[in-house]
């Protein structure tokens, strides 16, 4: 069994503060309806020395579902769960389970290191999980990582592809100032979002347009109704291959490998609690990404904990 933890007490002091501070405030701004104050559902089970576990996530449905994954399969060994969803961006979720108020949430491998160290050069996903220890605060580990990998990935329709001669990035480039770009407004800010696409591509796009939905519906309307010509949508979208949509490729590794992997708090995990943990990401693919996301997102309309039943269930995880 693996886990990685650093226990570095210098990395703390008045940043840690200061992180709490800034998660107190943007909770309290949002008015009333504090993502953290209680858990709202519960997948039950019976309790461990460590006590019961919240599992947390972003605010898009695939970490939705993947954290009623880990709820659900933490009840099958024994812990009792309850799930935390939405809380929202990494940026609020990462404070979020170094102050305590969730003790773990779904993550992804290469969007983490970057988090943790925006100068992180690693890209591969060997390289990115040998990087975490040393870059991890006190208190935080990731376990073991997942087969299946969800990527931001620059989408353009087959038209667009067409219209340029687009196959990658590297294309896209030489026309960047004319695009629109639909993406979350952190795509600005974030090392692979607009710097990355400069520094590794000199792509210098249009303007921005700003989703919330992480490359859902209205990314998507937007995109086929032409009102954007890029989008920055999720390699496991099922609309991707639904829409005959392209995705353009990154020779240049813009964006890092992202396994999905449980980020935790060490105060109250137990070794039941890893091992239940590990044994979703020893099963878990890309191919379960994919269709989980069709199940909530598509025609299906599940709502997550009824898809990761179902998922528990087809795996034998949950009888």
């Amino acid at each position: 069994m693996k886990e990685i933890v650093r226990n570095n007490l210098t990395r703390r002091g008045l940043a840690g503060l200061a992180a709490g501070v800034g998660l107190a405030v943007a909770l309290t701004a949002c008015g009333g309806s504090d993502p953290l104050s209680t858990p709202t559902t519960s997948a039950g089970g019976g309790g461990t020395a460590g006590g019961s576990l919240v599992v947390g996530s972003a605010d898009f449905p695939e970490s939705q579902i993947v954290a009623e994954i880990y709820a659900g399969a933490l009840t099958a060994a024994g812990v009792t769960a309850t799930t935390k969803p939405n809380i929202g961006a990494r940026e609020i979720y990462f404070k979020a389970v170094q102050d305590g108020s969730v003790d773990l949430v779904p993550d992804y491998s290469g969007n983490l290191l970057s988090h943790v160290d925006k100068e992180a050069a690693e890209v591969s996903a060997e390289d990115i999980y040998k990087a975490l220890p040393e870059k991890l605060p006190q208190g935080l580990a990731v376990l073991e990582p997942s087969k299946a990998e969800s990527k931001d990935a620059m989408v353009v329709t087959k038209a667009t592809a067409e219209k340029y001669q687009l196959k990658s990035i590297e294309d896209l480039a030489k026309v960047c100032k004319d695009l629109t770009m639909a993406a979350p407004a952190t795509f600005e800010t974030r090392a692979y979002g607009f710097p990355g696409l400069k520094a590794n591509y000199g792509c210098e796009l249009k303007a921005l347009k700003p989703f919330s939905d992480g490359g859902g519906n209205l990314t998507l309307q937007a995109l086929l109704t032409d009102e954007v010509q890029v989008a920055d949508i999720y390699t496991t979208t099922p609309s991707i291959a639904d829409n005959d949509l392209v995705v353009l490729e990154d020779p240049k590794n813009n964006f890092k490998a992202q396994q999905v992997l449980p980020l935790y708090n060490t105060a109250k995990m137990t070794d039941k609690a890893k091992e239940a943990l590990n044994n979703v990401s020893k099963i878990l693919t890309t191919e379960d990404l994919v269709n989980l996301n069709r199940a909530v997102s598509g025609s299906q309309k599940q709502n997550a904990k009824d898809a990761a039943a179902s998922w528990l269930k087809d795996k034998g995880i949950v009888k």
